[in-house]
């Protein structure tokens, strides 16, 4: 070889191998506030690109192309290798500019008339996506409720809000937009794998963030135009409500008042307030709002039937926490704006009272002096006092508040016919206490003060007694009266009563304990009616013609009134 041979080569070498050989040179030049994931070997990535000569020609986008560069990185990925290298340690949403030189290019042969030979690149990458086969879906607690009683398990229907985005924040769709929560069966395939996963374990009113990678989501294929192919999603999951289809109705008892001395039962009818919530404790109706119970028959169908159930067995004044799936509720058409479809409910319930349409006056007797021989009946003038309450304790009236004393006519229809039965038969200085149903009381319409189909409860004290007369009656004769009667009642013998005389006359036959006047009523005045009553001629005096005895069937024997 001559020299010249030897120098050629030498020249030839040293302008091949005149340095180090350069590497990828790579600016980072926007980089995210926060970096959970680094691009390494072995990962899939998506990203946007654009390619150009150091000169700025461009001679590639994928922005151009309108969908991104998805591929994998590492000794298998089918990119240049500058490429290859430039995205390694990317984060999601970074930009970065990748140098490379030719021969992690395209090298000494170039790329057809794209890309000549020997030809540094400049690329300008924004890194969407990464993932990697071995991924699992990826759940990060945002926030869990203390005292989670119950969290998701196959096979359970859920309602839940979510946000979903795509790996670089990209926002594609939200339950939040309708206004609706997505509601659907979990483990049984009607979800994405991911999700199906994501949810299992969640409690009401946990957030979550569920990443889900591309195979356990929408794959190759995407999800129309809002989610690309191969693409990482996750999703920001607020859970609603859970339940399954063989849930029944739970019932806790927070107070049940002592005694106890009924529970209701099919057909009874029942007074309650309520407070009504969904799982996630967001309330939708209450009683109170309305300052009005609840009034229903139990057992019936009246009510959802969650309701029927959980209403039987109850006390007055018992207070449950009644949990209802919707297939006992409303099911999955909600009703109206107020239920949403598929809800479970909760009802806070506070027990006011409940009768049954055959119940009668119940009286139990509290105190009984030791001497009862004179007890009360029909007609007959009673002063008592009373306290009057709801089954819960409410008062609604007291005659101890009042000066004066309550008296009545028994079976003059002057109360309501519970208390009349239930103030019939006692004794003076006897106590009582007298639960009177509706029916007996104050009906569906209620009164004056007294809701409406409200049972009551009368704590009454029996304070005096006067006997009576029947009613229509002013006088009775207690036994037989003087026969013949107009001659014991003209008193100076003269053949005429004056109104002072037949006075006289009337108040010795009760003074003398042989007849006796209606009682609450002025003595004088009952005379003076009884006077007019004979006196047929308004004379001013009774004579033996004008002189009857009556009763509503005319003459009759004269034990009877005058």
């Amino acid at each position: 070889m001559d020299v010249r041979s030897v120098c050629l080569c030498v020249l030839l070498c040293v302008r091949c191998w005149a340095g180090p050989v350069e590497d990828v040179k790579i600016d980072r030049y926007s980089l995210p506030t926060l970096c959970a994931r680094e691009v390494q070997q072995g990962d899939y990535v998506r990203y946007h690109y654009t390619g150009t000569f150091t000169n700025g020609t461009k001679f590639d986008s994928s922005l151009d192309k309108g969908a991104p560069f998805m591929g994998l990185v590492g000794s298998e990925s089918k990119v240049i290798p500058g490429l290859d290298r430039g995205v390694q340690g990317m984060c999601v949403n970074e930009r970065r500019k990748i140098t490379i030189p030719p021969h992690l290019g395209y090298g000494v042969t170039g790329a057809g008339s794209v890309i000549p030979p020997d030809t540094t690149l400049v690329f300008d990458v924004i890194l969407l996506d990464v993932w990697n086969k071995a991924d699992k879906a990826e759940i990060r607690t945002l926030f869990r409720p203390q005292g989670c009683r119950r969290s998701v398990q196959r096979s359970d229907f859920v309602r839940y809000h979510y946000n979903g985005t795509l790996l670089n924040g990209t926002v594609f769709d939200s339950s939040y937009w309708r206004n609706i929560t997505y509601n659907t069966y979990v483990g049984q395939g009607e979800l994405i794998k991911g999700m199906d996963e994501g949810l299992l374990g969640t409690c009401i009113g946990e957030r979550r963030s569920i990443i889900i990678p591309p195979f356990l989501a929408y794959g190759e294929k995407g999800y129309g135009s809002k989610v690309p192919a191969y693409a990482t999603v996750i999703f920001d999951v607020l859970l609603v409500d859970v339940f399954n289809v063989k849930d029944d109705v739970q019932v806790e008892v927070q107070d049940v008042p002592q005694p106890c001395r009924r529970k209701a039962k099919a057909g009874d009818f029942i007074r309650y307030h309520y407070n009504g919530t969904f799982q996630d404790g967001t309330p939708f109706d209450s009683s109170y709002q309305r300052n009005s119970t609840y009034n229903t028959y139990i057992g019936l169908g009246h009510v959802i039937a969650g309701m029927d159930k959980a209403l039987l067995g109850v006390c007055v004044g018992e207070r449950r926490r009644v949990t209802i799936p919707p297939h006992l509720a409303y099911g999955e058409n909600g009703t109206g704006s107020l239920i949403p479809a598929s809800a479970v409910l909760t009802f806070d319930l506070h027990i006011i009272d409940f009768h049954n349409p055959s119940d009668s006056v119940d009286i139990r007797v509290t105190h009984a002096p030791a001497e009862c021989s004179n007890t009360c009946t029909a007609n007959d003038l009673i002063t008592y006092r009373y306290n009057c309450s709801l089954l819960d304790g409410t008062r609604l009236y007291s005659s101890y508040h009042c000066v004066t004393l309550d008296y009545v006519t028994l079976g003059q229809g002057a109360v309501i016919e519970g208390l009349e039965k239930g103030l019939q038969g006692m004794c003076v200085g006897e106590r009582r206490e007298v639960t009177i149903p509706p029916h007996f009381g104050h009906g569906q319409d209620g009164g004056s003060g007294v809701p409406s189909s409200a049972v009551l409860l009368f704590e009454l004290e029996l304070l005096e007694l006067q006997r009576g007369v029947p009613e229509g009656y002013l006088f009775l004769w207690l036994e037989d009266s003087p026969e013949p009667l107009f001659p014991a009642m003209d008193l100076n013998h003269n053949q005429e009563v004056p109104l002072e005389e037949f006075t006289d006359f009337i108040k010795l036959q009760v003074s003398e304990g042989r007849g006796r006047l209606r009682p609450g009523v002025d003595s004088d005045v009952i005379i003076r009616d009884m006077f007019t009553n004979q006196d047929q001629n308004s004379d001013g005096k009774i004579t033996a013609n004008e002189l009857r005895v009556q009763t509503d069937h005319g003459e009759i024997p004269d034990h009877e009134e005058l």
